[in-house]
């Protein structure tokens, strides 16, 4: 990466993939990505090759018909896209629903949740239209309470969602969690939305990435954007391999953001390390230990949330908290943590191997929402990020409304489309001292682990 990143030079080996789960199982999908090697141009630059630039990309050559290219510093897929979770649900935001009704008011709550269900069915729509094998499974997401304390505070946070902000939520008691889905030590009943699904994130990106590029759309690979120039109306942006010169750019780049090739993003993100362990196959017997009937993706209710889904091919992934500085030995740490916690939730699977592990940013803001807009200083300059681990249906969402907005508005109307809830557009303010970033997050993880710990 250009310039000194917030994390351990471990965490941007642009040359290496992930030894994850999704990796081992990306199926057959060719694509013609290719290092940008000469001097180009093009209408569209797009900074960054995972959800967001790929549907602003796809969506720009499907609907409007204008021509863009994508910078990937990795392999496409490399970054978070190609290695979260695998959750298309609802969320973006780490603001509680009340705190975001007080701050922005009902109506603009609600129509950002409605803005999620549609960005749920977007990314359903395109796996239909595409025909991508993207293992769909699952309809709704389980929150699980991990004290009766939380369980109260579930069903409240449930019926603000179902009665304020209309959508498909209700509760569960302890003993429907366990005849409907399953059981753990730390199981008091749960709070369920819809839609929320799993998916298979690499297949779907590289399939997404594979229909781009039918529609016209060239993808460079292993292309790292290293400087941003400005000559006259056009902006340079310089790889290693050569210089893309184009009308306008979309920066989509999320917890890998290059802060330092364009003044008006430094400071704006702050990217935290998430981690995953998948284990190996597990039997019926052990499955049925832990009541185990669904694979719906779950949550947990703790500040420091867990959370997990069971496999198509029965395998079982974990994640959460990352290390505090990305290292390797760090990370091999937290990998430890995370599997005490596997056989802490579910005892049953005390001796079950573990086969996968990796790590990989999340992004937050200052405001704790996405941020999405435009420059107003440079309208050509179009923006996503800070999806607060929600990153599949907001970000593919995200890049449909970006490439609609750029295909249907001048350089002069800077004015954010009514699509756009409140709630996210324009940038997220500056974080002060942002030397200082990964410390503000140690100081918040101490919090929520106290918080939990009272809970």
């Amino acid at each position: 990466m250009h310039g000194k990143p917030l994390y351990d030079g471990d965490m941007y080996r642009f040359d290496e993939p992930q030894p994850s789960y999704w990796e081992a199982t990306r199926g057959q999908v060719d694509l013609l990505a290719a290092p940008l090697t000469a001097d180009d141009c093009c209408e569209v630059a797009i900074i960054g090759g995972g959800y967001t630039g790929l549907s602003a990309a796809y969506h720009l050559a499907k609907d409007h018909n204008i021509e863009s290219r994508v910078l990937e510093a990795g392999h496409i897929g490399w970054g978070a896209s190609g290695r979260n979770g695998g959750f298309c649900g609802l969320g973006g935001t780490s603001l509680d629903t009340s705190q975001q009704i007080k701050k922005y008011g009902q109506e603009n709550v609600r129509h950002y949740y409605q803005s999620q269900v549609d960005a749920v069915e977007l990314v359903r729509s395109i796996i239909e239209q595409e025909n991508i094998d993207a293992q769909i499974v699952g309809d709704t997401e389980v929150e699980i309470a991990h004290s009766k304390k939380t369980f109260e505070e579930l069903k409240h946070h449930a019926e603000l969602q179902f009665r304020l902000l209309g959508l498909d939520a209700d509760v569960l008691s302890e003993e429907q969690v366990r005849e409907e889905y399953f059981d753990a030590t730390e199981q008091f009943g749960a709070a369920r939305v819809r839609p929320t699904f799993g998916l298979h994130p690499m297949r779907y990106i590289l399939s997404l990435a594979r229909a781009a590029e039918i529609l016209g759309v060239r993808l460079h690979s292993h292309s790292e954007v290293i400087s941003w120039e400005k000559d006259g109306s056009d902006h340079v942006l310089s790889t290693r391999g050569g210089r893309l010169r184009c009308k306008n750019v979309v920066m989509a780049t999320n917890g890998f953001m290059p802060e330092d090739i364009n003044p008006d993003f430094y400071a704006r993100p702050l990217p935290l390390i998430s981690a995953i362990i998948v284990t190996r196959p597990l039997s019926d017997s052990e499955l049925s230990a832990h009541c185990w009937k669904t694979m719906t993706p779950a949550i947990t209710s703790r500040k420091l949330l867990d959370y997990f889904r069971l496999l198509p091919d029965k395998r079982f992934l974990l994640g959460g908290r990352g290390s505090s500085s990305g290292s390797d030995v760090t990370a091999d740490k937290n990998y430890e943590r995370i599997i005490a916690r596997l056989q802490k939730l579910w005892p049953a699977w005390q001796e079950v191997q573990i086969d996968y592990r990796w790590h990989g940013l999340i992004c937050l803001t200052r405001r704790l929402t996405p941020s999405i807009g435009r420059l107003s200083e440079d309208p050509s300059v179009f923006f996503g990020f800070g999806y607060h681990g929600n990153g599949v249906n907001t970000s593919t969402w995200t890049g449909k409304q970006i490439a609609d907005w750029l295909g249907t508005s001048s350089r002069s109307d800077t004015s954010a489309p009514a699509s756009l809830p409140v709630m996210v557009r324009d940038l997220s303010p500056r974080f002060p001292l942002p030397a200082l970033r990964r410390y503000y997050l140690q100081a918040r993880i101490g919090l929520f682990r106290i918080a939990d710990f009272l809970s």
